[in-house]
């Protein structure tokens, strides 16, 4: 089924081990992403996991990999993370020299190219090569925890990257990652992002994944119908 707005788990706030059986309950619970936060201790300070875990997921979902390189020098993996299975590789601006040459190996290696902004990063930033990018993840928390609350600002962000795309013609999908939840996902998507990445909203053992999706998918019901 396509959507207008896309639903992209994340797993942060899952149950790592049971990892198998999450990725089968989100793509059961109907998400059309599934979004894999890499990170490496030094551009941000948690570790989570290499792309040695991508190819085992890989193996066990035909969903989309979404996959957020929180990392130095993001230019020096791509190559790792493409071959492990990755549909979509997003490294952040501020963590490699050479943008546009990172995005052309990647296109390159046959994924899509997303980069990210964390929130002090203005939308200037990737004004030089927006034409380039098939995504543009805008972060609504400072990266590296799950659970925490979105950042006000970043809505106005958004919409000001949805009104630059709309007047240039690119087009990149603006996911937003970090902070989503139930009583702030149809901002989100009104302020102009058609990928929303979801970690605590869906896995926080309050309710099953799939009752958190339908929860999720009902607060985008409205927005989702005007596209």
């Amino acid at each position: 089924m396509t959507r207008n707005i896309k639903i992209a788990p994340s797993f942060l706030t899952a149950d790592l081990a049971r990892l198998a059986d999450e990725v089968r309950a989100a793509e059961e619970a109907g998400a059309d992403y599934l979004h894999l936060d890499v990170m490496d201790g030094r551009f941000v300070p948690p570790i989570s996991f290499g792309a040695i875990v991508v190819a085992a997921i890989r193996k066990v979902t035909r969903l989309p990999l979404d996959v957020h390189l929180m990392i130095e020098a993001p230019e020096r993996q791509i190559e790792a993370f493409a071959d492990a299975g990755s549909d979509i590789v997003n490294i952040h601006v501020e963590a490699c020299e050479r943008v546009q040459q990172a995005i052309e190996r990647i296109k390159a290696l046959g994924c899509r190219a997303g980069v990210c902004l964390s929130p002090p990063t203005p939308v200037a930033a990737i004004d030089p090569i927006l034409a380039a990018v098939d995504q543009v993840i805008v972060m609504g928390v400072n990266p590296g925890w799950g659970g925490q609350p979105l950042i006000p600002e970043t809505l106005p962000k958004i919409a000001q990257l949805r009104a630059l795309l709309d007047e240039r013609g690119p087009t990149a999908e603006i996911e937003i990652d970090g902070g989503v939840k139930i009583h702030n996902a149809a901002a989100c998507a009104q302020a102009g992002a058609r990928v929303l990445v979801a970690g605590s909203v869906l896995f926080n053992g309050q309710a099953s994944v799939a009752e958190n999706m339908r929860a999720l998918r009902q607060a985008l019901a409205e927005v989702e119908a005007r596209y």
